[in-house]
Order: structure tokens, then sequence, then C-alpha cells
């Protein structure tokens, strides 16, 4: 096993079960993987298996299956694409796959999911809504990506909040999935998060006054940008594992996170890219953040120092929640049942109150 792969394997292994990739399929996807150069074929491999499941059930009129199986097929061809840089044309037909697999999926999913187009800057936000059961307005979460996660990833999460009430809004934002092609990792994050809380708040059954957002690993970062900049149109953050400065966590970042951020951003070399992730920053715009924010990291994740959260939560504006777990890994994959359900119930809790316009429709 090369360098590359035994750096992903240790650096993620957790994160890929903790998100649906079976204990099986994992080991023999890995278990016989020697180089880098064969890990998006190996995962592609048994993800076409997935995709075949559920082929064969759309064709026999099985639809909850045909969505289990095909959204499967999505995840796993994320997961060969989702920092294989080093072949940009094999790993942009694994990302076609894994989107044709999701929005095939989407209808046939308990509860379903609709996809949704933003244009922006010259490309295109792409996100995925899903509602709880009942008429709403519904409080939405809008779901935020990091670094190497896209919005074919998060349906173990989604699950979560939509078993409470929530609606869920995954999304791919600049450097991210769908959006990675045409749009670079940029620091500021005002404009994009103010077009996808208009995209989110304009949909039909979304109480628009009761919008939160949660984010992952640079995800994590994002959402309290989303936030500080948003102001009153965000009513609760969760940052989970995400850096207060990049830019100073940049030494000791894997290879591969490093030359995956180096392509993300448009950066012609390391030092570029060095110096780009050095404006994604919260100096300057924390102490905006007036929602409740929620900061979870692990204290022993490799990727971002856990003292990146405690710099978050004191700098804060508003009334803020550090949650740290001292076996954790970076986004506490390893320990998901010690921080999603309480994640979820803490959103929950925020934004289930009635909103005064969901308030006066009752009153009518």
């Amino acid at each position: 096993m090369d360098e590359r792969v035994a750096s992903a394997v240790a650096h993620w292994a957790p994160r890929f079960t903790a998100n649906g990739v079976t204990v099986s399929d994992f080991e023999r996807i890995t278990d016989g993987l020697e180089t880098w150069d064969g890990w998006c074929a190996a995962w592609s491999s048994v993800a076409a298996e997935h995709e075949e499941l559920g082929r064969q059930a759309l064709a026999t009129d099985r639809f909850l299956s045909a969505g289990e199986h095909l959204a499967q097929a999505a995840l796993y061809f994320h997961f060969a694409k989702f920092v294989f840089v080093s072949d940009l044309d094999q790993m942009r037909r694994a990302h076609l796959r894994a989107v044709a697999c999701l929005d095939d999926a989407l209808p046939h999913l308990s509860p379903p999911g609709r996809r949704i187009e933003i244009d922006f800057d010259g490309g295109l936000l792409v996100g995925v809504l899903r509602l709880p059961p009942g008429p709403g307005p519904h409080p939405a979460v809008l779901m935020l990506s990091g670094l190497d996660s896209a919005k074919e990833e998060h349906r173990v999460v989604e699950r979560l909040f939509l078993e409470r009430g929530l609606a869920t809004f995954a999304v791919d934002g600049p450097g991210q999935g769908e959006a990675e092609y045409d749009l670079p990792i940029r620091g500021d994050w005002s404009l994009p998060g103010a077009a996808l809380l208009d995209a989110l708040g304009a949909q039909p059954r979304i109480d628009a006054d009761r919008i939160g957002v949660w984010g992952v690993s640079l995800g994590g970062y994002y959402a309290p940008r989303v936030a500080a900049a948003a102001r009153d149109r965000v009513k609760a953050c969760v940052a989970l594992a995400g850096p207060y400065d990049f830019g100073d966590c940049w030494s000791g970042l894997p290879a591969l996170t490093r030359e995956t951020f180096r392509v993300r951003a448009r950066a012609s070399s390391e030092e570029e890219a060095r110096h780009i992730a050095y404006t994604l920053t919260m100096h300057g715009s924390a102490a905006a953040i007036t929602a409740p924010l929620l900061v979870v990291f692990g204290r022993k994740d490799r990727l971002i120092p856990w003292r990146q959260a405690e710099h978050l939560a004191v700098a804060a504006g508003g009334d803020s929640e550090l949650l740290v777990l001292e076996e954790g890994n970076h986004g506490c994959a390893n320990l998901a049942p010690w921080h999603r359900p309480y994640t979820a119930d803490w959103l929950a809790q925020r934004l289930t109150t009635a909103s005064p316009l969901r308030k006066a429709k009752a009153d009518d």
C-alpha cells in the first residue's frame, strides 16, 4: 500500500463507514489496493454493482429499493473521486456517475428529494432539498460540505434532521462537487451564502424565518462565515471540525488534502495554494455571528488542531457552545453517536419554535 492510499485509509476510514459505506464493501475495496492510481477505479467498480442493483429495481417498479441502491452507488462514486485529483478526467467520470445516480434516486427516497440549481457568478450551485412529512412551512438546515465532501455524502446526517422535522438543503458550493469545475474555492462566503439562503427561503413549504446552517470540515468554516454575513437570516449555526484560520493549519495537512485544495482553488503551485488558504479565516468575521453557535471538534483531529475550535467559540459575537470529544478524529466520524444526534436535537430546539409568520397563520 503506497503512502497516499495509506493516508486516505488512516485519515478517513471512520468517515466512510459513518456516512454509509458498509464495512464489508470498504474492506474489499481497500484491502487489495496497493497504489493510489487504482483508487478511483476500485471504488467505481463496487459503485457500479450498487448502481446495477438500483437499475434492476427501477426496471421492476421496486422504487424504494431503487432509491436506496442508487443513493448508495452515488456515495461510492463520490468516494471514488473525492480527492482523486491526480487524474482529473477519471475523477470527473466518476463524479458524473455519482451525480446521475443521486438524481435518479431522489424521487424514490423516503422522504424524496428535489434537485435545485442556482445561477451564481457564471456557474451553478446545486443543492438537494428534502422535506419532512406534513404541510409545513418547515424549518430548514442549509448543509455545507468541506474540501472533499459533496451533497452525495450527506444522506445519513440528512436523516437525523428530517426525523426531527427539519427540511434539509445539502449543497455544492464554490470549489465543491458540481460547482468545483467552474467556481474555485473562496474565503468570503457572503455572496454564495446569500444566494443559497435566497433559494432555500423561496421554496414552497419552507419557513424562511427558521433557517439554520450546518457545515463539516471546511464547511465548518463556511457555515459560520455565512452566519456572520447573513446575521438574523440564520437562526442557528453548527460548525463541525472547521478551521478558524485555514492557513495556520496548512503545514499539518496531508499531502492529498493540500493537493486537492490547490486544484480546487485554481492555484498554480502549492505556495500559491498556501497563500489562498490564509484567506479562509474568521478574523474580522467571528464577532459578527449573532445566532446561537455550536462548535463540535475532536481533540485528536489530525487535520485541524482543536484549538481552532476554541478560538471560534470564544470569538463569536453571540451565544456559543463548544463540544470537544476527547477521542474524536477529524469530523468526529469515529464517534458519530456522541455528537450527531445531539447536534440534530440542538438545531431542532432552536428552529422548531414557531416563527412570527407561522404563528400569525395559526392564529388566523
